[in-house]
């Protein structure tokens, strides 16, 4: 699989994607980047999710994740789903209910003006690096794929990666953010349930094999009951994944401003439950991938990489299974990274030009100016992080992104959470 071949295949998916910007984003302005409108289909919305959730970290690093961790993570999962219902029950309403576009806006009704801006400085803080973080990993994977034997350095590498989002999103913002996040999503499942064919095939397991060779394996360990003490612990892990969903989901712009485009309070919710009871299959399939990935490598005796990163692309990319398994692994770790970044960039840019610098108290022009600058210097600051990932050479970047969202998100979630309380009882 050359360099140009993989580059031609990546260059004809983004042509979709920039044909995509370009029919959903002719007329747009401010309110069309924000919030689609809203009239963003909920079940469109719903599907995009999945991928904006799942990134390019779970398309890494949860296969490799799995040699360490197991099936536990399940568990946190589990209380992902608890999460979700209590966002579609409690601050959805709240949200519709304030007519808002940045979620952050009601500290401001609350605690004044300081409590807002802190809000919102923390998550512009934690989803710029978060976001950064899940970019790192495709432009690792680009860089070793096509750009290592060009010569193109990575830094280089960077600035296409990101540019590219920016392109097609500048324009449409949030309504085309939900069309071409469903496209990646589908994509970026596609190819793990390929891959995980070809690995069957490679072992001669048909589907029953395949699931035994799964459920018989010390890698499929699922509960942790007997060890109050270990992190992995049932009660640990289930509530912990709750409150993670809550405050990493519910009260971050990314995430609530694709709920708030759509139509009504109810189709949001729709949303909200039908993409937390798919969050729990398509991490099986995740960790599935994984256990098959190890078992290959322990029946054909390959060596296992040092970073549990390096697993998956280590398989696709390096000649132990057939060529279109290398293709689609570009193309969803593309697809995956994408889905997650393209939305992180419009999020931060709503909700610097709404609550730091206030353009809906400017002229429409000006507004409109603000808006396209504040994008594009979020674009440059988005690269430059992914560079400062790269001199740091993180091993399980999973782990970096759930460290660093502990103290930003939990600093933020405390004080949205305590505003919702007040609001709520007033």
């Amino acid at each position: 699989m050359t360099p140009l071949l993989i580059g031609s295949i990546i260059g004809g998916y983004f042509l979709i994607l920039l044909l995509i910007a370009w029919t959903t984003g002719r007329k747009s302005d401010n309110a069309t980047f924000f919030l689609g409108n809203r009239r963003s289909p909920w079940y469109i919305v719903s599907i995009g999710m999945i991928g904006s959730s799942l990134s390019g970290v779970t398309f890494i690093s949860v296969p490799g994740w799995v040699q360490t961790q197991q099936f536990t993570y399940l568990q946190m999962v589990g209380g992902f789903v608890l999460g979700y219902i209590v966002i579609a029950n409690i601050l959805l309403p709240l949200y519709y209910r304030l007519n808002l576009t940045s979620i952050y806006s009601y500290l401001n009704q609350r605690f004044g003006y300081f409590s807002y801006k802190s809000g919102s400085l923390l998550f512009l803080a934690s989803r710029t690096v978060g976001s950064a973080a899940r970019l790192y990993l495709m432009a690792s994977v680009l860089q070793l794929a096509i750009f290592d034997a060009l010569g193109v350095p990575f830094y280089q590498t960077v600035i296409i990666a990101i540019s590219l989002i920016w392109l097609y999103t500048f324009r449409g913002g949030i309504k085309t953010i939900i069309w071409t996040d469903t496209l990646q999503t589908l994509l970026m499942l596609s190819a793990v349930g390929i891959t995980i064919y070809y690995i069957g095939a490679s072992m001669n397991l048909g589907l029953k094999g395949m699931a035994q060779t799964i459920i018989e394996s010390d890698l499929s360990r699922v509960f942790v009951w007997d060890d109050w003490g270990s992190s992995r612990h049932f009660v640990k892990q289930f509530f912990s994944g709750a409150f993670i969903t809550i405050v990493m989901t519910g009260l971050d712009q990314d995430m609530m401003q694709k709920n708030l485009s759509c139509k009504n309070l109810k189709d949001a919710q729709k949303n909200m439950y039908w993409y937390g009871i798919a969050f729990l299959p398509v991490n099986i399939l995740f960790m599935s991938l994984g256990v098959l990935l190890f078992s290959f490598i322990a029946q054909n005796g390959i060596v296992a990489p040092e970073r549990a990163d390096d697993l998956y692309p280590m398989l696709a990319m390096g000649g132990y299974l057939p060529p279109i398994v290398g293709i689609l692994f570009i193309l969803g770790l593309v697809a995956a990274a994408y889905s997650s970044a393209d939305s992180a960039l419009t999020s931060l840019t709503t909700s610097f030009s709404l609550d730091i610098m206030e353009i809906d108290k400017m002229s429409e022009t000006k507004a409109k100016r603000t808006r396209v600058l504040t994008h594009i210097g979020f674009t440059v600051l988005t690269a430059l992080v992914i560079l400062v990932f790269r001199i740091l050479n993180q091993d399980s970047i999973i782990d970096t992104i759930y460290t660093l969202a502990g103290y930003t998100y939990g600093l933020t979630g405390s004080l949205c959470l305590w505003a919702i309380h007040q609001i709520s009882g007033a």
